[in-house]
């Protein structure tokens, strides 16, 4: 298979993750494909359209999808009227500090449910459940020492 191939089904399989997991459109997972894989990292919307096979009107609408999300960034250039998109190396340690964020907000909301349900009740013991699992996660994720950079397995 050509490397165009391989790269274009990798971008699809990255597609179907992020509609899974993130509940994006197929497009915004294109895109964060298409970005983490390009050379040059920083592309138009021109060019992430034509890589991906997508209209500028979709790519605009899911840009912002993943813009807001944390995942890419726009930028400009001097003198340069086109606007380029790429993924920062920061963007992983944002979305994930967002995800951690959610974490402990759940397990808060969780804990004055707990109040709210009286401690010793049937219904606390659901939300204890919910509670413990959301706490043991933050904690994990706050308290594991981040891998070095450039490291993979």
């Amino acid at each position: 298979m050509a490397e165009r191939e391989q790269e274009l089904e990798w971008v699809e399989r990255m597609a179907m993750f992020c509609a899974a997991e993130y509940a994006v459109p197929p497009i915004a997972g294109r895109i964060l494909g298409w970005l983490m894989i390009c050379d040059p990292p920083e592309q138009s919307a021109g060019q992430i359209a034509e890589a991906i096979g997508a209209s500028k009107a979709s790519l605009a609408t899911n840009m912002r999808v993943l813009a807001d999300a944390g995942f890419v960034r726009r930028r400009t250039r001097p003198g340069e009227r086109t606007s380029y998109y790429r993924v920062d190396d920061d963007a992983w340690d944002t979305v994930i500090r967002r995800r951690v964020a959610g974490l402990a907000e759940f397990r808060d909301l969780a804990a004055d449910g707990i109040g709210l349900a009286g401690a010793g009740s049937g219904r606390a013991e659901r939300l204890r459940v919910a509670h413990d699992v959301y706490d043991w996660m933050t904690k994990l994720l706050t308290e594991t020492p981040r891998p070095a950079k450039g490291k993979t397995k």
